[in-house]
């Protein structure tokens, strides 16, 4: 393995915004870019390598039979991989389709569904083969993106925090948007990383991030029926970005 570290970017099903947060580090990237050979980076090079990779970040979810064969093909090649955002990390929007039939979907957007080739369920990275770590998020943070790139070439484990926005608004000195306003937020149960965004506008956290490390979806429900939300309205804040996360926490 060559003394340079290799870095190896892929992209499954996707948006392709969680790259796109890595490209706009911007003067960390070029400092990044010095240190590390990046071997494989579609979204800002047409030149690849083909591996062994010290580092591979993934983005997207496994949604066809394609998908489980490459992820497959990037962990035999990788020493570590790391997945990035709600798709690698959840299953991400497209997740929905794993409570629905969709071969209804495909009938209804297509007009050759016959030709769509794809799995029933759309699944996190880790479903398939082993992961070394996950960072949540839709898109992903950029500095704790290069605080895990950095932590996994410097041989260490990445310093992110587990605990929820609550803790971030906390920080900021954030007035709760709940207990003030009577607003629907999932920031309790949510994964910090966001630097409570919404929160910080008067909105309710929409769970970006997926759950965090000890949600109690339990406690939270009622109280999201307290602040006027029926049960197709909590289903429906729930299932967005990380559908399927939210689901088993609620299930577990």
């Amino acid at each position: 393995m060559s003394s340079v570290p290799t870095l190896a970017v892929f992209k499954l099903a996707s948006c392709d915004g969680c790259q796109l947060t890595l490209l706009d580090c911007e003067d960390e990237l070029l400092a990044l870019a010095g240190e590390v050979r990046i071997s494989h980076f579609l979204e800002a090079s047409s030149a690849v390598a083909p591996g062994p990779y010290d580092l591979a970040l993934v983005e997207g979810s496994v949604t066809t039979a394609a998908d489980v064969e490459r992820v497959r093909e990037i962990r035999a090649r990788s020493r570590r991989l790391v997945t990035i955002g709600a798709c690698a990390t959840a299953g991400g929007i497209q997740a929905l389709r794993n409570f629905a039939d969709v071969e209804e979907f495909t009938r209804a957007v297509y007009a050759r569904p016959d030709h769509i080739d794809a799995l029933a369920t759309s699944t996190p990275v880790s479903d398939h083969v082993r992961v070394d770590f996950e960072l949540r998020g839709c898109p992903v943070d950029r500095a704790q993106l290069l605080e895990v790139i950095t932590a996994h070439l410097a041989g260490r484990a990445p310093d992110i925090p587990d605990h929820s926005v609550c803790f971030a608004c906390k920080r900021r000195g954030i007035v709760c948007v709940t207990v003030a306003h009577g607003t629907p937020c999932l920031g309790p149960v949510t994964h910090a990383g966001c630097g409570a965004l919404c929160p910080a506008y008067g909105r309710g956290c929409y769970g970006c991030f997926g759950p965090s490390g000890s949600p109690n979806l339990r406690a939270l429900i009622p109280l999201l029926h307290r602040d006027g939300m029926d049960d197709r309205a909590v289903e429906r804040l729930l299932r967005t970005f990380n559908a399927s996360a939210f689901d088993k926490e609620v299930r577990s």
